[in-house]
């Protein structure tokens, strides 16, 4: 089985979603990033329902970036619904949000994140902040094996 290091993206504001991708190709993350803009389309994504029924759902991203505050269905039941389900309750979720909240971080590592980022709001801490999750995440980490 070829390895799959694609990146889920699941956020809704267009500049944190261009912030994001200008930060992963600045630090040569080349990766396949897949964008969902809602809460919906990332589970309709991660199923293979809706717009993205008869999606090969042997290819699961190698690590999912969580925005919380999501149109139609917020990133804490993303969450919630994804380590529900056998296919998708393993894949690294890292929520990576302006919230700092203390309830939504315990409310994340809760149901399941695997790691919980503050965006900072200046850019090379941003940049620094993306460049380490993509080595840890997409370098280093020994994914879980696919569910059978």
């Amino acid at each position: 089985m070829s390895e799959n290091r694609m990146i889920l993206l699941i956020e809704d504001n267009r500049d944190d979603e261009a912030l994001t991708l200008r930060a992963l190709s600045k630090n040569n993350i080349r990766n396949e990033v897949n964008v969902a803009r809602d809460g919906a389309e990332a589970l309709d994504y991660l199923f293979g329902m809706g717009s993205h029924a008869g999606r090969n759902l042997g290819s699961m991203p190698q690590v999912i970036l969580l925005d919380l505050k999501l149109p139609k269905i917020d990133g804490l039941e993303v969450l919630r619904r994804l380590r529900l389900d056998d296919r998708t309750r393993l894949l690294p979720v890292v929520i990576l949000t302006s919230s700092n909240e203390e309830g939504d971080r315990f409310r994340g590592y809760d149901l399941g994140a695997n790691s919980y980022v503050r965006k900072p709001i200046d850019f090379s801490e941003f940049m620094e902040a993306v460049r380490q999750l993509g080595t840890y995440w997409l370098t280093l980490n020994q994914p879980a094996p696919q569910h059978r």
